[in-house]
């Protein structure tokens, strides 16, 4: 695919503004809590005027969770452009070790993690956003395999795929836990466990086309 173009001048101006304003909410929050900081505060330290930053943001919400549209862009730009050949879970593990990892390691993320936790209203905003994103993928990924856009094992695969960030966390090696979930995605159960492990699930039965199978997953 060709290059995409370069952003113009002001294209950058504003991500920047953008960017300056989303690290100058979160500093301020993670400092002394979503609630004791106002939209005002956070203009005030990115020194942007209040019109300007809901320009931005439409919500005190949406100051935390900064990335939502690029999150939701890469997740189907993971699908849509993987390589000739490549299957939509591996395409996702891709995704999942190139943009997942490194956040999950960023030393501030605990903080954050907190920092939601702690937040009723931010709590929410993340439960809403996180249904979005699954509603997208599992769209792309239905679209790519041909399926009809409520196709159930195309929503499982992408509820299963965006709960992989949360199992990372607390984990020793982040990059082993984000292979080992996709082997298991990829595989199923019973070729992880083995057939004689308890509750693996007795015989295995030929699986023709979902698309978390080897079959399927080459697209």
């Amino acid at each position: 695919m060709p290059d995409s173009p370069t952003p113009g001048r002001r294209e950058r101006k504003k991500a920047a503004t953008r960017q300056a304003i989303a690290d100058a909410a979160l500093e301020l929050f993670l400092e002394h809590g979503f609630d004791r900081v106002s939209v005002r505060d956070v203009a005030e330290q990115a020194d942007v005027s209040t019109t300007t930053l809901f320009a931005h943001f439409p919500s005190k919400e949406a100051l935390v969770f900064d990335r939502e549209q690029d999150v939701d862009a890469a997740l189907a730009a993971a699908v849509r452009e993987r390589p000739h050949g490549q299957g939509v879970v591996e395409a996702l593990r891709a995704h999942a070790l190139e943009s997942w990892v490194p956040i999950v390691t960023d030393p501030r993320r605990a903080r954050f993690t907190a920092l939601v936790g702690d937040t009723p209203a931010l709590r929410e905003y993340g439960e809403r956003m996180w249904m979005r994103h699954a509603h997208t993928l599992s769209t792309v990924i239905a679209q790519e395999l041909d399926r009809e856009p409520d196709d159930l094992a195309c929503a499982a695969l992408a509820r299963f795929v965006l709960e992989i960030p949360a199992l990372t966390t607390g984990r020793r090696d982040p990059r082993a836990t984000v292979e080992t979930v996709f082997d298991l995605l990829l595989h199923g159960w019973q070729a992880h466990a083995g057939p004689s492990a308890p509750g693996a699930g007795g015989p295995a039965r030929p699986v023709t086309g979902g698309p978390a199978s080897p079959q399927a997953a080459r697209g």
